[in-house]
């Protein structure tokens, strides 16, 4: 019998040291670059990296700076964008190491990234909005707390990662072992300006339950919360309401100033 906790302690004490050794490598699944030549891109520097952003349709008055999911290919957002929100420039960012860009993904870095690009790029534009999808979600609303953005769109967004990786891992001390938390929790009370919140109703990936948690740590601007019903985590953007939804969040607001 002393065998069996032996051999379950070894396993458990293996197990964890694996996932706190690897737990980036599971946590950023980059892509290659993509070398498409039909949409514009800039490379920008940001400490100790260079990032390549897609523009689409640049030169307009309205902005939105987009951050994506852990695997996304953010280039292919590109044609939705172009047709659902057409007077806007949109910045499609490939993190680090992602798409062109060069270095190693981080929280850390990524924040750090996202202050430097709003900081470059607002003053081109009137106003800039931030879109953030999934693992992007916490750049989005960290940013959002740090700087005067217009408004936020968070998309299938996770209360943090370390409440994700304790419903996956319920055994191991997350708190303790998880290096880049993605506390959206945190940083959501620190947003002042009006926040959409877009839930898939059949997500197995972040759950509803921790878009719906978040929602309720919002604590200054009314926030919308849509439910797209049928959709997964990974199908979301290929639901009818979608695309309307977020493209009327985002619309100029009657009486506004350009």
């Amino acid at each position: 019998m002393l065998w069996v906790v032996k051999l379950a302690l070894l396993v458990y004490v293996g197990f964890g040291a694996l996932l706190y050794v690897a737990q980036r490598g599971l946590m950023y699944l980059p892509v290659a670059e993509n070398l498409a030549d039909d949409v514009p891109h800039e490379r920008i520097a940001v400490d100790g990296a260079i990032l390549k952003v897609w523009v689409v349709d640049p030169g307009n008055e309205h902005a939105v700076i987009y951050f994506g999911g852990n695997a996304e290919d953010v280039y292919y957002n590109a044609a939705d964008f172009r047709r659902h929100l057409p007077d806007t420039s949109v910045y499609l960012v490939n993190y680090r190491g992602y798409g062109g860009s060069t270095g190693s993904p981080s929280e850390a870095t990524l924040f750090a990234d996202a202050l430097r690009l709003f900081d470059r790029l607002s003053p081109r534009h009137t106003r800039v909005a931030v879109i953030g999808r999934s693992l992007g979600s916490g750049v989005a609303a960290y940013l959002a707390a740090e700087r005067p953005v217009e408004r936020v769109v968070l998309i299938t967004p996770q209360d943090s990662a370390a409440a994700v990786a304790k419903r996956l891992y319920p055994v191991y001390p997350i708190d303790w072992m998880l290096k880049d938390k993605y506390d959206n929790i945190a940083y959501a009370p620190r947003i002042t300006v009006p926040v959409q919140v877009v839930i898939a109703a059949d997500d197995r990936i972040i759950p509803p339950g921790h878009s719906e948690r978040l929602l309720q740590a919002f604590a200054h601007e009314p926030v919308e919360r849509v439910v797209i019903e049928g959709a997964g985590h990974n199908t979301i953007s290929a639901f009818d309401g979608y695309w309307q939804a977020i493209a009327a969040f985002l619309a100029p607001r009657t009486g506004a100033a350009d």
